[in-house]
């Protein structure tokens, strides 16, 4: 174990040249980043979760109940052991080949098969009133998180120039606001990752794990190699165009559909213009060509670089879809009604429908086997917000 931490921590990978841990060690003069201060994260993480729950529980949702959205969704499936055993063991999307067996298993026409595993699917899915609360949540952190951030930057002087993120780097003390600002934004992702466990699990879940994975890892490496103050930057301006996508939700499940237009089009605008213009000409320049006019190259510095612009690429394809959507509505004539985060089946939804969801149980069959269950009845249940007619879609998030 020893010689595998050595390896890990070899300070000619993370440090420049002729720079040792020695030399960062914390002085009575100066405080410096160490890696065993992010364990703080593990319990705060831990915290910013049960914070959560009291926030979306007594906050969130009579806010929520206030705007009038209610828990209810999609009818809840007729009660069926062996549809229920073939959702549970075998496959929640059965091929035509397995529905026409149950049809003649118990003598229930496909399409009516068909309707009890799509609102068995939704059943799983989270109510409008619960994905509200987390929308809340995330944009009061986004909001709290981004003001502090702009409050802090405004007071130093990388903000202004770029160029004072590698003045006599690695050598920059750590600051009380900086420590904070990154302990708290690792956090909260953390608590993230975890929730996901939790939470009701949705169709893009490894996505966003990845997501949080990588956020953590990036937050991570610049806070051990005392990249910190660039990391500053490339932080706030992630949190400025998230503060906007989580209130343009919040509008949508509210159903106030201009005031959800109009937030969508500003998140558009800020997600494209600080992540296709201002992270490349400001972040990337500095990180790229200022630092190495500085610093110069080491090994470190090429894998956070490289992340940066994988990151890029990244905003590159998130812009695509954005914009995407927009043109479409736009060329659909329907400029003034059309809602960003009701999309079509080709794009992102919370909820499989069809148009021909009727507004009662399924008809009870005759049934062939004596110990599947059929005498239930649907009723309303708290599972999901979004409806598109035909296929169904990935989820939104």
């Amino acid at each position: 174990m020893a010689g595998i931490l050595a390896w890990f921590w070899n300070e000619r990978f993370w440090l420049p040249h002729n720079v040792t841990w020695a030399d960062l060690k914390n002085t009575d003069e100066a405080t410096f980043p160490q890696a065993e201060d992010l364990y703080l994260a593990c319990p705060l993480a831990f915290c910013i979760f049960m914070i959560r729950l009291v926030f979306e529980r007594f906050i969130a949702r009579p806010c929520a109940l206030g705007l009038k959205i209610q828990a209810n969704g999609p009818q809840k499936a007729q009660p069926n052991a062996i549809f229920e055993k073939v959702f549970t063991a075998i496959t929640k999307h059965p091929d035509e080949k397995r529905l026409e067996g149950l049809s003649k298993q118990l003598d229930w026409d496909v399409r009516t098969i068909q309707r009890w595993f799509r609102q068995r699917r939704n059943q799983e899915k989270p109510s409008t009133l619960a994905r509200f609360c987390e929308s809340m949540w995330r944009f009061t952190f986004y909001l709290y998180i981004f003001t502090y951030g702009v409050r802090f930057l405004k007071k130093t002087t990388w903000l202004w120039n770029t160029r004072e993120c590698w003045y006599n780097y690695p050598y920059q003390p750590l600051t009380v606001d900086i420590h904070y600002y990154y302990i708290l934004e690792l956090s909260f992702y953390l608590s993230l990752l975890f929730s996901q466990f939790t939470d009701i699990r949705r169709k893009d879940f490894l996505i966003m794990f990845l997501h949080h994975l990588a956020t953590i890892t990036l937050i991570t490496f610049s806070y051990v190699n005392n990249m910190a103050r660039v990391g500053t930057l490339v932080m706030c301006l992630h949190d400025a165009a998230d503060v906007l996508m989580e209130v343009a939700k919040m509008a949508n499940y509210a159903k106030c559909q201009r005031l959800c237009n109009l937030l969508f089009v500003m998140f558009a605008m800020v997600f494209v213009s600080s992540r296709l213009g201002v992270y490349p000409v400001w972040i990337l320049n500095t990180t790229l060509f200022e630092s190495w006019e500085i610093v110069g190259p080491y090994p470190s510095w090429w894998v956070f670089n490289l992340l940066l612009i994988l990151l890029q690429f990244l905003h590159s394809f998130w812009s695509y879809l954005i914009v995407k959507i927009a043109c479409r509505a736009i060329s659909r004539g329907k400029v003034g009604k059309w809602n960003p985060l009701h999309v079509s089946k080709d794009d992102r939804s919370d909820i499989e429908s069809s148009s021909d969801e009727d507004n009662g149980p399924p008809p009870a069959p005759v049934q062939k086997h004596y110990n599947s269950t059929t005498n239930g009845t649907n009723k309303a249940h708290g599972t999901n917000g979004y409806l598109s007619a035909g296929a169904p879609c990935p989820d939104e998030h």
